[in-house]
């Protein structure tokens, strides 16, 4: 019998490549997002599919499942500073209510259950490259403290549930992902960078643009969270590319990519933005078997042909999604 896997925030970037990763390993799909930042046509393809429902709802809600469940992944949440600027109670929410919501849905399924952490855990890093071991330099009250707070306290209730309920349990600490069905205008580097380009507009550094962060792939970062979700690792693992690049460097790639000529400008740089981000993935090679293998330059040639597909109102258009009726107070 085929088993069956929950993933919540299914519409969005990284939650739509895991339900095509499932569906291509045989497994049953029941997607669920509330589309606040989801967008189903990333995975509008897989509807017609026998093994694949879609569940439009809101994991900070009661979640109910009819039915057998093999496996819990909880990767609903605004992901970019864009997102949960504009909305910082719902992504508190998403990392504490949702989490607590889809633990005890697993529970009671008696799931392996899976959380989708995130280097940001590690706040403005003072340690580098950084190690799961490391506890991590964050601004609980700064602007990005909704997000790496909400992520922290998502990671210690899992642990509570795995220690206390004896729950499978596996926390993924996610690092800078990126290809196909990221959204253009979500403030994240290499869209900001790609859709400045296609437009013609000089492309934006923050900072001096010394910072550095490490970017992998969607297809291998598939591939370590489906690695470790079948593992009997409990404890937080980093899943990322440790080929670390300057934001200043990373432009002038783009710039070369794309054959335009604009020019780099200088903004200040955001209130807690890590200077640094590489990951140790010492843990993930050694008990995974796992470590990325797309070059970024091929990586790139393939997500900027996604880029270059999208329509010129697309291209062109702004973030406006109204997000104040998916707002609970």
């Amino acid at each position: 019998m085929k088993k069956t896997v929950l993933i919540t925030g299914a519409a969005g970037f990284l939650g739509s490549h895991l339900c095509d990763k499932f569906i291509k390993e045989g497994y049953k799909v029941i997607a669920m997002d509330n589309l606040i930042t989801g967008d189903k046509r990333n995975i509008e393809h897989l509807f017609k599919l026998e093994d694949f429902e879609f569940y439009h709802h809101d994991v900070t809600t009661f979640v109910h499942v009819a039915g057998d469940v093999d496996y819990v992944l909880h990767f609903a949440s605004p992901a970019s500073p864009i997102d949960y600027l504009k909305i910082p109670i719902q992504t508190l929410k998403v990392g504490s209510l949702g989490t607590h919501n889809l633990l005890g849905l697993a529970k009671e399924k008696n799931a392996r259950f899976m959380i989708a952490s995130t280097s940001e855990v590690y706040g403005d890093p003072l340690v580098h490259p950084q190690k799961e071991t490391y506890y991590g330099n964050v601004n609980t009250i700064g602007p990005r403290g909704v997000y790496d707070e909400a992520k922290r306290f998502q990671e210690s209730i899992t642990m509570a549930y795995h220690r206390f309920h004896g729950m499978e349990t596996r926390i993924a600490r996610i690092f800078n992902t990126y290809g196909p069905r990221m959204r253009l205008n979500d403030g994240r580097v290499i869209p900001a960078f790609i859709g400045q380009a296609l437009r013609g507009e000089d492309l934006t550094v923050f900072g001096d643009g010394t910072q550095t962060r490490s970017f992998c792939y969607v297809d291998d970062q598939v591939d370590g969270l489906y690695k470790l979700l079948l593992s009997d690792y409990s404890e937080p693992i980093n899943i990322g590319n440790p080929e670390e690049i300057t934001i200043l460097d990373f432009a002038k790639e783009i710039i070369k990519l794309t054959g335009t000529e604009q020019k780099i400008v200088y903004k200040e740089l955001p209130k807690d933005d890590p200077l640094q981000r590489e990951p140790d993935i010492t843990l993930a090679r050694n008990i995974l078997g796992w470590e990325p293998k797309m070059p970024r330059d091929e990586g790139m040639k393939i997500t900027f042909e996604y880029f270059k597909s999208l329509t010129k109102e697309e291209l062109f258009k702004s973030e406006h999604k109204d997000f104040s009726k998916h707002i609970r107070s």
